[in-house]
């Protein structure tokens, strides 16, 4: 029986040894990696499940005049919504890949989501400091985006 302290005692120095550790480390990352991207793939199909329902609903259930009942940048906005989280699961299987952050893909992804809310963003119901922080941030986005691609060239 005093063995079995002691055993447990060994191992659990073992693993806090820097070496095993940043193994357990990234052990830990890899199995949140793919939890993440498995999320990430059932966000996608129940957005693309929603986005057939509102054009379903907008093509052939539509009681109001003229073709669609949902305005068309709300139709837009969905399309940018699965088109964002595409974005997002590639960046999850780069880092799966390669076990790093790609800045690029993270900008790209980022400029495509303040895209979406400029197109879907209704003018009359923003407040004008709104649109210059939402202006800020895409020319900030697009700025560092050059800045990363031209180093990474």
């Amino acid at each position: 029986m005093a063995r079995q302290p002691n055993s447990f005692l060994r191992k659990l120095l073992h693993n806090w040894q820097d070496e095993v550790f940043l193994q357990r480390l990234g052990q830990v990352e890899g199995i949140v990696s793919k939890v993440l991207s498995i999320a990430m793939v059932v966000v996608i199909l129940v957005t693309v499940i929603d986005l057939g329902l509102v054009l379903y609903r907008s093509l052939f259930v539509s009681d109001s005049v003229g073709f669609f009942k949902t305005t068309l940048t709300e139709i837009f906005g969905l399309f940018l919504s699965v088109l964002i989280a595409l974005e997002i699961l590639e960046n999850i299987s780069a880092y799966i890949r390669k076990h790093v952050v790609q800045v690029e893909l993270v900008i790209a992804t980022a400029l495509t989501a303040v895209g979406r809310k400029l197109i879907i963003l209704d003018l009359e119901k923003v407040p004008g400091v709104s649109l210059i922080g939402l202006a800020i941030a895409l020319f900030a986005l697009s700025i560092s985006y050059l800045i990363v691609r031209s180093v990474h060239r």
